[in-house]
């Protein structure tokens, strides 16, 4: 029989199984991830205000994968030899037919100093030791930052970083803290979230400017001590850092003959096909796509390649020839714990809705949709 392997178990992963089972794929599939629950990110941003928890977050999926028909493997990816379809891991090879990559990318991690920020998109336990901090601080000044990969500068997810600084402004302000706490906003752009559209930043910039949220923007980072944000453009005081680097690849990309981007991702084109590699696919953060420059690195995309991806396996094992592009979509809504401001980008269609109480719980019971197969 047909043998898929998928690396990794978050969201292009799984909506991969999902896809390739809808359309009735009968192929054994091995998922190949150290672990077997989905960390549910996009609500992580809600733990320093009690609304989620790391635990709640965590969904086991064990079921999915029964329901699904899938096989675990509890492995971490070392390699691959694409040209043999083989991947290297440290419970030995395995090869298969059809390798989709959806093990996401990382954080760059080169700034010097950047141990002493909090990088909160690395997982969980990032934005529980956020409230952990934040539920400490009594006075003080609070940095959050952004940046991108130089070599890639759509290798950036920069949206989580303006809800922090939203919700915790909200936060102190219920909490009676927020005259005794300092929040600045950093960036080495000048125009954070360009890839939102330019109504949306000067929408995001005015936000700032309301709450008395000041900004750092428009200087190069030098590094990031204990205490300090240090940029070439002066310094800024610190007692929490948290700070979102530009993505890049997996590390074990180095140990394979795949074709990298100039970031360092896989280089696959609008079918989500490895260039020079049939039978291997990337869908999510792992990869580099053409697209207009606005193109997001966010679950919502991955989820979108990952079902081209899908559509196109199952295609080439129907003896068709596979022909579905990934919709290049940006849809976010920015949560500022009480209210959201929504972007939507598909196109030349760009639309910016202001800050709206109903598009927090309009957040909320996507968050319940979205998990419903899961659980």
């Amino acid at each position: 029989m047909t043998h898929i392997a998928i690396l990794g178990a978050g969201f292009a992963a799984l909506t991969a199984v999902r896809e390739l089972r809808r359309r009735k794929v009968q192929a054994d599939i091995t998922v190949i991830a150290p672990r077997d629950d989905l960390h549910y990110l996009p609500s992580s941003i809600w733990i320093p205000a009690g609304l989620r928890s790391g635990a709640g977050l965590r969904l086991p999926l064990a079921r999915f994968f029964a329901r699904h028909g899938v096989t675990h493997l509890t492995a971490s990816v070392t390699g691959m030899d694409a040209a043999r379809r083989t991947v290297q891991t440290d419970a030995g090879p395995i090869t298969a037919d059809h390798i989709l990559i959806a093990t996401g990318g990382r954080f760059l991690r080169k700034l010097p100093g950047i141990d002493n920020a909090i990088i909160p998109c690395e997982g969980l336990a990032p934005a529980e030791a956020i409230a952990a901090r934040f539920a400490a601080l009594t006075s003080g000044t609070i940095a959050i930052g952004m940046a991108t990969n130089p070599a890639e500068p759509g290798a950036i997810r920069g949206g989580p970083m303006f809800e922090y600084a939203f919700i915790l402004d909200t936060l102190l302000r219920r909490q009676g803290r927020r005259d005794a706490v300092r929040l600045v906003f950093f960036s080495p752009a000048e125009r954070p979230g360009a890839r939102l559209g330019e109504k949306a930043v000067d929408g995001i910039l005015a936000e700032f400017a309301r709450r008395g949220i000041e900004t750092h923007l428009g200087h190069k980072m030098v590094r990031i001590d204990p205490d300090r944000v240090v940029t070439e453009g002066g310094e800024i005081a610190a007692d929490l850092i948290l700070f979102q680097p530009g993505m890049t690849g997996p590390a074990w990309l180095a140990q394979s003959d795949l074709p990298l981007s100039p970031g360092g991702m896989v280089q696959a084109d609008a079918l989500c096909r490895v260039e020079g590699h049939p039978g291997v696919w990337v869908a999510g953060d792992a990869g580099s796509f053409p697209g207009p420059d606005w193109m997001p690195k966010q679950a919502h995309q991955a989820d979108l390649q990952a079902a081209a991806a899908a559509a196109n396996i199952a295609a080439e094992l129907q003896g068709r020839v596979p022909g579905k592009a990934f919709t290049p979509e940006l849809v976010c809504i920015m949560d500022t714990l009480d209210s959201g401001m929504l972007v939507f980008r598909r196109g030349k269609l760009n639309l910016v809705l202001p800050r709206l109480k109903p598009l927090h719980w309009l957040k909320r019971a996507f968050e319940r949709h979205y998990l419903r197969a899961y659980r």
